[in-house]
């Protein structure tokens, strides 16, 4: 018999985690009135936006009352941060935070009138707190914030290194230009665009420890939709793992209207003709380190001459984990061409921080450059705008050969680029790839405005995303997972 049940959601502090996982906390209450979701939000100093968005969330009175937030009390970062490897920095702020997630859920339930416990759910960088929910008697199931493809190859790597001792940190795998067969992916996948974070040592060790314990979790919650990854979700039904497809979960649901103040660039794209603007942007945390790299890309898009809207950030500080800044103008003109902003100003414009989502929903809006970070590919599929792809990092390649090679939604300005490793991209290189993603009538366009739809009924009624939340809720509500 269904009673009314709690789950506690733990998000990884990141903007690219923490939104999804709001907006997934949000459909489950609109979609049972049996559920309430308790999202304990670990915060992080560093960086500000986050904690903007977070005091959003706990100042707003517009959130359903079965929809809790709790922010965790900050902790600071490991006092020799500064030589500390990122991973062991964020494995730390996570683990540190375990005894405030254990007090918290033990107010929970010491609460008459707080519903039964059903589980965790915990972001992928979270997996730690799998003790916790132990601890309390209860499941967890994991939120996978990338695709589906690229959760299987987390699981089959691990899995090879631990029966094969395959090594992807060895210099000489790195750079043989092997192959390898990964159930998720019809191709064989080149070490080339594997992630970086099974290339590095240090990464690579934080990478197979949070897929270790993601195997005893009962699930896993996978930002996509059946039909945009076929292949992928159709190879787990010969594997151990269960996964519920339930995307695309997008910020504010896909219809968030945020615009940065004093900002014209929305007034710009509404004077423009449907599809006609490229859009560059290469998520929160995406900027380029070298000068030269962004004087190429100002080359490419005077040359091109295709209107623009272009988010160019500034990279933090050499060894600091805070999020890229905005440039002044005069750090500007210091990077462009001699006289470029000046010959754009009627055909582009060149901002800061931008809404993406808003910006990709515009009518006027033809092709994206884009770092293809999952939630930019899902933005850019539920808009249908194609993609040119700029991988930066993280499991960006890897997203990138996908969308070029296996689903055919995105053209190529480069697969393996890494921040930090590789050498600047050429103008003319970015050019060709711009000029690809702008056509009007290429296959690739086809195939995104399709997907578009797809997408947007996957989501409705009867769709396959619908379809499998009920399955999720319905195992929580009986004791399934």
């Amino acid at each position: 018999m269904n009673t009314d049940s709690q789950l506690v959601l733990v998000p990884s502090p990141g903007m690219g985690h923490l939104v999804p996982a709001v907006e997934f906390a949000k459909l489950l209450i609109d979609r049972h009135h049996r559920l309430t979701i308790t999202l304990l939000i670990i915060t992080q100093p560093s960086d500000p936006t986050v904690g903007a968005y977070t005091l959003s969330l706990t100042s707003s009175l517009s959130f359903p009352k079965r929809l809790h937030f709790v922010l965790l009390p900050p902790l600071p970062d490991p006092t020799n941060s500064h030589s500390l490897h990122p991973s062991a920095v964020l494995d730390s702020r996570i683990q540190d935070q375990k005894p405030n997630v254990r007090d918290a859920v033990s107010k929970l339930k010491s609460d008459p009138y707080s519903p039964r416990l059903a589980g965790f759910i915990v972001d992928v960088f979270c997996t730690a707190m799998i003790d916790v929910a132990t601890e309390f008697g209860v499941p967890t199931i994991v939120f996978f914030t990338s695709g589906a493809a690229f959760l299987r190859f987390k699981l089959h790597t691990h899995t090879l290194w631990e029966q094969e001792k395959v090594d992807t940190t060895a210099f000489d795998l790195v750079d043989s230009g092997s192959e390898f067969a990964i159930p998720s992916f019809v191709n064989r996948v080149p070490v080339s665009v594997f992630p970086g974070i099974s290339l590095d040592r240090q990464w690579k060790l934080f990478f197979f420890n949070h897929t270790s314990r993601m195997k005893k979790a009962k699930g896993i919650i996978v930002n996509t939709f059946e039909e945009l990854e076929s292949h992928a979700v159709r190879s787990f039904s010969k594997s151990d793992f269960t996964i519920y497809p339930v995307g695309p979960i997008l910020s504010g649901g896909g219809d968030k209207k945020t615009v940065p103040k004093g900002s014209d660039v929305m007034q710009w794209l509404d004077d423009q003709p449907p599809s006609s603007v490229l859009f560059l942007c290469f998520g929160s945390r995406g900027c380029f380190e070298e000068e030269d790299q962004v004087t190429e890309i100002a080359r490419a898009l005077e040359t091109s001459g295709v209107p623009f809207v272009w988010s160019l950030r500034k990279p933090p500080p050499k060894g600091s984990m805070e999020p890229p800044s905005d440039y002044s103008e005069l750090e500007q003109l210091s990077l462009f061409p001699e006289g470029f902003l000046e010959r754009t100003c009627e055909n582009g414009r060149v901002i800061g921080w931008a809404p993406q989502a808003q910006i990709l929903a515009h009518r006027a809006i033809g092709g994206f450059v884009s770092h293809c970070g999952w939630n930019s590919i899902l933005e850019s599929v539920y808009y249908g705008v194609p993609i040119a792809t700029w991988p930066l990092a993280a499991d960006q390649q890897l997203n990138a050969f996908q969308l070029v090679l296996e689903l055919k939604l995105g053209v190529e300005i480069c697969l393996d680029y890494r921040r930090g490793w590789s050498s600047v991209v050429s103008a003319e290189r970015i050019e060709k790839g711009i000029r690809e993603v702008m056509q009007k009538e290429s296959e690739v366009r086809k195939k995104v405005k399709l997907m578009r739809e797809m997408s947007k009924r996957a989501l409705m009624e009867g769709g396959s995303s619908y379809s499998c939340l009920g399955r999720f809720i319905d195992d929580v509500l009986n004791n399934r997972i």
